[in-house]
């Protein structure tokens, strides 16, 4: 396994910031919904035109269903967004962030074709913010961040002087 030390300090500098500003992303993303009583997923499950369409038109016509996903959503994006910024289960956060926004992205994929009347980003052909940051996100699980300053770090610096103060007694 690589050590943290093999990194230079704006390699890590830089890996931070990413993580911080994907973090907050996601947890505004969260935060905006929690604040807007109207948000409901199924305008944006409406538009799905991606391999996901079925998923997304039954989960549309299952009220309760409906309602579970809103809520995970919602919830999902806040627990993502606030263990990416303090590195807190970073690399489960990590992966589960990239897992939800990928499944964004193959909801609604800027594709040929695919007319959407949710306002885009930009014009978009294959690749679009959602997909990189789907890929950002788990590009960050791979690097051990949370390891060099997160709540992940306290939690594993004093595990390891726990045990070393263990088996020098």
């Amino acid at each position: 396994m690589i050590s943290e030390n093999n990194y230079s300090k704006s390699q890590l500098i830089f890996l931070l910031i990413l993580r911080f500003v994907v973090g907050w992303h996601i947890l505004y993303e969260g935060i905006s919904k929690v604040l807007n009583p109207q948000w409901t997923s199924a305008n944006f499950l409406q538009e799905s035109q991606g391999i996901l369409s079925g998923l997304s038109n039954w989960i549309i016509s299952n009220a309760n269903l409906l309602t579970i996903i809103d809520f995970l959503n919602i919830w999902g994006l806040m627990a993502i967004g606030v263990g990416l910024i303090f590195g807190f289960l970073f690399k489960p956060a990590a992966i589960i962030g990239s897992f939800l926004v990928f499944i964004y992205y193959l909801s609604v994929p800027p594709l040929v074709g695919y007319e959407y009347t949710l306002p885009v980003d930009g014009s978009n052909l294959v690749v679009n913010r959602t997909l990189i940051e789907a890929i950002a996100l788990f590009g960050l699980a791979l690097f051990p961040t949370s390891k060099i300053f997160g709540l992940d770090f306290f939690i594993y610096s004093r595990n390891k002087r726990k045990l070393q103060n263990g088996k020098t007694r």
